[in-house]
């Protein structure tokens, strides 16, 4: 048994609370929020499939954050010392300008947001988190690979797999990522994601060979996120896997199709910038263009037959400028099984899909919308409007630095152009617990829904059998 299962407490979700009518539910996608959502479910009483269309289990990519709203979830799934374990603990955010490393922003994390919201920051790398969720959702679930959904009956419900198996269910979860195939069900059609005009390098580099260079030293050895600014892109560079590498991610306008997509391509996007980019470029070994797409939101994550709803990027996509992809993600997968542990007759299963929307809709199309806001705020090329976002963030970073010496903070920042240094929107993003939401949901609106359901049974104990 892995650490994460050896601190697991089989009966500490929910309040121990497990859904009297078991469902079949099939989640289609073996990412982050598919393991999020088969753990959370099953603990809520449900027998759960996860159909995947890979032939093995395993996550690419790099660096990925787990905010408190995010830790606090995993440390109550018993993941916390795989936390401690694999993850840094961020000390802070360091805004620079791209030509010359000038610190305009600065926000402090660590203990002061561990103190805040009850809950750390980690850093980690994206495989890392996923193993440690698949870890923990394993053991109560189907995991099934080589399986491609082809198709998908929402109104039986169930999917056709590329083999021709049919699959049935009581309840499908399409949880398939940004090119989701669930998701044209919902909508209705063909419906393919955009390109926003971004894409990102993103590599590791081995943190001994930072440690090496007297300028670079410093990138490891004080444990911040950093954000370089500047036109047209920026860069962020942080360490990972309990600080043993230095995560990358370039961020940059998308080549054109037929376009040189290179690293080293004459003229790229980061000529001119500071020396510790340039040194910082030169010592990544390979890297993995990422092209950046976005799909607007939707009006319902739910099919009208009401037995097919949608998790994480497949309904709500985050570009990477405010970090919170993943955690929305998981989010719902916790809102999700928090629900459905109520579960107690298939009449149930629409109005609480109704539930995780209204809990999950407004939130996530927020989150999405700031990180939109930071691409432009980001982005910006010298001139009057940069300028500006610099004085914005320099005041916040001196009021910072005076609450750090013990004095009282002398600024509303409110609107901030650092939007981590926005106490208000701090507050929303961080403080956030799935679990406390849901159980108020249910405390307001609980009752009602079971009134509502013993009567259609009642009224209609035939058709009951059926439901």
């Amino acid at each position: 048994m892995s650490q994460a299962g050896s601190t697991y407490q089989p009966d500490h979700l929910y309040k121990g609370r497990r859904a009297s009518l078991s469902l079949n539910i099939v989640v289609i996608g073996c990412g982050l929020g598919g393991l999020a959502a088969a753990y959370c479910l099953a603990q809520a009483g449900h027998n759960i499939t996860i159909l995947e269309a890979a032939s093995a289990i395993g996550e690419v990519g790099a660096g990925v954050q787990a905010s408190p709203n995010v830790s606090r979830l995993l440390m109550r799934w018993g993941l916390g010392p795989r936390l401690e374990e694999l993850g840094v603990k961020i000390q802070a955010l360091s805004f620079k300008r791209w030509d010359n490393d000038e610190v305009v922003g600065w926000t402090p994390l660590g203990d002061v947001i561990d103190k805040e919201y009850g809950s750390p920051f980690y850093l980690l790398h994206r495989a890392d988190f996923h193993r440690m969720l698949y870890e923990v959702a394993e053991p109560y679930c189907n995991i099934r690979v080589n399986s491609r959904v082809v198709s998908v009956d929402p109104s039986k419900p169930s999917v056709t797999l590329a083999s021709g198996e049919v699959v049935s269910a009581d309840l499908i979860i399409g949880a398939d990522g940004v090119k989701s195939v669930t998701r044209e069900y919902i909508v209705g059609g063909p419906d393919k994601p955009r390109a926003t005009g971004d894409a990102a390098y993103r590599t590791l580099i081995p943190v001994e060979k930072l440690l090496e260079d007297e300028e670079l030293r410093p990138l490891v050895e004080r444990m911040e996120s950093n954000i370089w600014m500047g036109p047209g892109g920026h860069i962020v560079g942080y360490t990972i896997r309990a600080k043993k590498e230095f995560n990358l991610v370039m961020m940059h306008p998308d080549e054109e199709e037929g376009g040189i997509e290179s690293w080293t391509a004459e003229g790229n996007t980061y000529k001119g910038w500071s020396t510790t980019i340039q040194k910082l470029m030169a010592l990544v070994p390979s890297t993995l263009d990422w092209k950046l797409i976005a799909r607007d939101p939707l009006p319902s994550w739910i099919h009208k037959d009401g037995k097919l709803a949608l998790l994480g990027d497949s309904c709500h996509p985050m570009l990477p400028y405010r970090a919170q992809g993943s955690a929305m993600a998981i989010e719902d997968a916790a809102i999700l099984g928090n629900i459905f542990s109520h579960c107690s007759h298939r009449s149930q299963i629409l109005p609480l899909l109704h539930a995780y929307q209204s809990l999950r809709y407004d939130r996530a199309t927020a989150t999405q919308n700031s990180s939109k806001l930071n691409r432009h705020i980001f982005h910006q090329p010298d001139g009057p409007v940069q300028e500006k976002r610099d004085r914005d963030m320099r005041a916040a970073m001196e009021d910072a630095l005076r609450v750090a010496r013990g004095e009282k903070s002398t600024l509303v920042l409110t609107g901030n152009a650092n939007q981590w240094a926005d106490k208000t929107k701090s507050d929303i993003q961080f403080g956030y617990d799935a679990d406390e939401e849901a159980e108020k949901w249910w405390l307001e609106n609980g009752t009602k829904l079971t009134i509502g359901c013993r009567l259609a049974q009642q009224s209609y104990p035939t058709l009951a059998l059926y439901l």
